[in-house]
């Protein structure tokens, strides 16, 4: 994962200004491999179609990734012909990587792409991208997979669709409803933080910025889409399915080892009513119980299955003490990660340190219970032991609870949300500039 990019603060998210400016709000790229037949009636009817209804100034880049036909002529052609067409070549192929490049150079607000096909209707572009220059999104996504798209396709990919969708949802823990489909739009300030972090430079591109906005805490729009699949299309499905796979295997371990700085995306982005401060109502105090029960639940039945392996070897007090430390290091980085939302290896170290604290504290609670029910009946049974055990354990709950947000991973906002929010565009150092290998786009960008 590429982490080497110079951060700054994202800025809040407002409405695009109405002034006129010479970049136009919205750049929307088609990527194209082999497209010699379709590129023209695609490019011309979207012109068409954004030149009658788009209220705002358009560009449309053709991201030509190393086609060997005739496309960089009609690429070309239709560059000279149409002032809201420009012609990017690519020499080595990949949507992502053709994605990724135009959209760095890009100088317009809003950056959008679409298949070459046109298979979705050309009609949910407005809605996409109304999310976006109004400043209440940060993507904003077609779904063919909303109750409410209508979409005409074989069985074998509403089928292949599903399932990788299902995958993502089960692995990654996705909430969006479709990744694939190929008509996207992200604001450019957070492309310019956010691409920098998506390796992929294939098909897996879009799941990869997907899953890293959604798990950054930034707001995804979807827009029910009506769809027709195209029977020419030359997407190899069985190579294109492996690569994705491997993309959620890669991803997926990356999450789980906290290796992405995705904090580095934090806002303020907006006025988020979760960041309030509301006098006797601590931030995101809901959202940290219901994790910490679901975190607790399940750490609570690890332990008494670790109990119980280890009591088959060992004592009462040595079988307590060994299934607690280990479900108190995963408890811990578990809290840490999903009720807390801490994220980086940064103090990692610290909070399993202080988490043994908490430990010793449970130990104690739960070890004296140990002891005095020995001491009450001498040789209790083994289902006596673990009700007692789970009584321990749900007394020391509140307790953990309280020292693990007051101590372990203390609220470290600012107390006026509003001091961070003016200072974020200080902080924040865009830079719309494109490098010097980019002079023909440059050039075009200047009509």
């Amino acid at each position: 994962m590429r982490t080497d990019t110079s951060w700054g603060t994202l800025p809040a998210r407002e409405h695009l200004p109405v002034e006129v400016t010479e970049a136009p709000v919205l750049d929307v790229t088609v990527p194209v491999y082999n497209e010699e037949q379709d590129l023209e009636p695609c490019v011309r009817r979207l012109h068409d179609h954004l030149a009658r209804t788009f209220p705002y100034s358009f560009r449309i880049t053709i991201a030509d990734n190393a086609s060997t036909d005739r496309t960089p002529e009609v690429s070309a052609r239709l560059d000279a012909e149409l002032p809201e067409v420009r012609a990017y070549r690519l020499e080595e192929k990949g949507r992502g990587r053709a994605l990724r490049t135009v959209w760095s150079h890009s100088d317009s607000p809003v950056l959008a792409y679409m298949d070459v096909d046109l298979s979705t209707d050309l009609n949910a572009l407005l809605p996409l991208v109304a999310p976006l220059i109004s400043g209440h999104s940060d993507l904003a996504i077609g779904s063919r997979l909303s109750r409410s798209s209508r979409v005409v396709r074989g069985p074998k990919r509403e089928f292949i669709s599903r399932a990788y969708n299902l995958i993502l949802k089960s692995s990654l823990s996705a909430r969006f409803s479709d990744a694939q489909c190929g008509f996207k739009a992200i604001r450019r300030d957070v492309a310019e933080r956010l691409l920098p972090m998506v390796e992929d430079t294939g098909w897996f591109f879009d799941t990869e910025m997907l899953v890293l906005a959604e798990r950054a805490g930034l707001r995804i729009h979807e827009v029910p889409v009506d769809w027709i699949d195209d029977p020419d299309s030359t997407v190899n499905i069985i190579s294109t399915a492996t690569e994705d796979l491997k993309g959620v295997w890669r991803v997926g371990r990356a999450l789980a080892v906290g290796a992405l700085p995705l904090d580095r995306l934090a806002r303020p982005f907006g006025d988020d009513p979760r960041d309030r401060r509301i006098s006797g109502v601590p931030g995101g105090l809901a959202r940290q119980l219901v994790g910490f029960c679901v975190v607790g639940a399940l750490s609570t039945l690890f332990y008494l299955l670790l109990y119980s392996l280890f009591r088959a070897t060992a004592s009462p007090q040595l079988a307590n003490a060994a299934a607690l430390l280990v479900s108190a290091i995963v408890n811990t980085a578990a809290n840490r990660r999903l009720t807390f939302g801490v994220r980086g290896r940064d103090g990692a170290v610290r909070h399993q340190a202080q988490g043994l604290v908490v430990f010793a504290i449970g130990l104690a609670l739960t070890s004296g219970s140990l002891a005095a029910l020995d001491a009450a009946t001498g040789n209790p049974a083994h289902s006596t032991e673990l009700a007692v055990l789970i009584a321990a354990n749900l007394a020391a709950t509140v307790l953990r609870f309280l020292l693990l947000r007051a101590w372990v991973f203390p609220d470290r906002r600012t107390d006026d949300p509003t001091d961070a929010r003016s200072a974020a565009p200080s902080s924040a150092a865009p830079s719309s500039a494109a490098p010097s290998s980019s002079a023909a786009v440059s050039s075009r960008n200047a009509r």
